[in-house]
């Protein structure tokens, strides 16, 4: 009777079992030189399905179909393999880098979808990069120089070389160095800073690539360029000048016109003579007569 209490009590305690697929993977961040063969692991177990479906995918901007339908589609079709849940694909490029998914489905069974996820890394050694480098500079200007890899994986870091030497720089230096961008920034050059000029891309993957040395001339103004540099800044002196003056002027009222200020009185004419009076005439014609 104890016995049996006792199996009860221990079954009560398991409660039902749920009969489920699993799937793992024991090396989910896989990292592969570009064209070897990546190896993508993806393990399994069903509790009753002897025969489930196996699929894989690749999300990106959508998800795509590696391995569908028991065939492989696309670009994967002719270099791409599978061993129960692996995929394996063959000679990878940098486009074969992304997150892919083993889905393994046992219908069969009480849970029965199951999924692992890999990442896979195609690392890229350094291509040669693209340089910038003008082939002519005016004396006493600031000057950038590009250099970019797109392609490596890891992302490069560069380096800058003047006559084949390495520019590294300093508090002291009259120039800059931006190791992760690649450029070179010169300030204020001098006919010092002509020279042939490269930049070298590196990363952990393989050998340092380096562009082709680009020669850099730093020149003199022309004579008819300071001549016009000179007038330019006497004009705009002139110019200054001139706006100083009228504002002082201004300021003192010495611009001021002046405002003729018209009278609102109306205009009177003189009164007329007044006539000459009857004794005059009479003593003017007397005069007449005795004459």
């Amino acid at each position: 009777m104890k016995m049996l209490a006792l199996l009860l009590f221990s079954t009560i305690l398991q409660g039902p079992v749920c009969e489920s697929v699993t799937v793992s993977s024991s090396k989910p961040q896989v990292e592969v030189h570009e064209h070897t063969d990546a190896v993508l692991f993806c393990e399994f177990r069903t509790e009753r399905d002897h025969n489930p479906r196996i699929e894989w995918k690749k999300k990106g901007k959508g998800v795509t179909f590696v391995y569908f339908n028991n065939k492989f589609t696309g670009p994967y079709a002719a270099r791409a393999k599978i061993e129960g849940a692996t995929l394996t694909i063959h000679s990878v490029t940098l486009k074969d880098s992304g997150e892919y998914r083993c889905e393994v489905t046992a219908s069969e069974d009480h849970v029965s979808l199951g999924e692992a996820t890999v990442t896979l890394s195609v690392l890229v050694p350094p291509h040669v990069p693209s340089c910038d480098v003008p082939s002519s500079v005016f004396i006493g200007a600031d000057l950038e120089l590009l250099c970019k890899d797109k392609l490596s994986v890891p992302p490069a870091t560069y380096s800058w070389y003047k006559d084949n030497k390495p520019l590294k720089a300093s508090g002291e230096t009259p120039y800059s160095v931006d190791t992760k961008k690649g450029t070179l920034k010169l300030k204020s050059v001098s006919k010092a800073d002509s020279g042939m000029y490269r930049c070298e891309s590196s990363n952990s993957v393989g050998a340092p690539k380096s562009c082709v040395a680009q020669q850099l001339k730093v020149l003199d103004y022309p004579l008819n360029m300071t001549i016009l540099i000179a007038g330019a800044s006497g004009f705009v002196a002139l110019v200054l000048f001139c706006c100083i003056c009228i504002c002082v002027c201004r300021r003192r009222g010495c611009c001021n016109k002046s405002k003729k200020t018209k009278s609102n009185k109306p205009y009177c004419p003189p009164p007329p003579p007044p006539p000459p009076s009857r004794n005059f005439r009479s003593y003017k014609q007397t005069q007449s007569f005795m004459i």
